[in-house]
């Protein structure tokens, strides 16, 4: 499957970073409002991957040494989230509030889609530009299956009327993303010793 309207690299970045971006206000609106772990964490998650995608569009004309460096500056940026998360989570014990199962699984679905979109506009490029695609990629790929996972803490919130699913989920999700960002920062290392003089 691909999307017509992409083309390029550039094509497939631009329209994953404003995707991103428009999705996080859609999110974290709704996160804020049912106080919500796991899609504060994916919200988050959200901004940050349009941040990471707007970077890899400057990037794309570096050489691959510059290239390189901004793979390990991405690889920092992914662990953002994960930081926020548990702060959030941190908080979660302070007001024990049970979030809207309804909204949570609203909310997963419309991010699930976002994100198989975008998964699917990254795919064919995942192995070009190393690990600026890559990080792209990933992240897209990594919060197609954390939106899986806020379903059915939704879905487990339904019936056990509990935080709990959306809170494990939420630091699911940190891990995630710091699992992520292990990742780039290992390709970017080695595309950084390779492009060495």
């Amino acid at each position: 499957m691909s999307i017509p309207f992409i083309r390029s690299l550039k094509d497939a970045v631009l329209f994953v970073a404003l995707a991103n971006l428009a999705y996080f206000g859609v999110e974290f609106g709704i996160a804020v409002s049912i106080h919500s772990v796991s899609l504060f964490a994916d919200s988050i998650d959200f901004l940050e991957d349009a941040s990471v995608n707007l970077l890899i569009l400057l990037g794309l004309a570096w050489p691959a040494r510059w290239r390189a460096r901004l793979g390990m500056v991405l690889a920092a940026l992914l662990l953002v989230p994960s930081m926020a998360t548990l702060w959030t989570a941190w908080g979660k014990f302070g007001a024990l509030s049970v979030p809207d199962p309804n909204l949570l699984s609203i909310a997963g679905l419309g991010a699930l889609a976002v994100n198989v979109i975008c998964a699917f506009a990254l795919v064919r490029f995942r192995h070009r530009q190393g690990s600026l695609t890559k990080a792209a990629f990933l992240s897209a790929r990594n919060d197609a299956y954390a939106n899986i996972a806020i379903i059915l803490a939704a879905l487990l919130t339904l019936r056990m009327h509990s935080f709990w699913p959306d809170l494990v989920v939420g630091l699911g999700i940190a891990i995630i993303n710091a699992h992520a960002a292990l990742e780039v920062w290992q390709a970017a290392r080695k595309e950084h010793l390779d492009a060495a003089p």
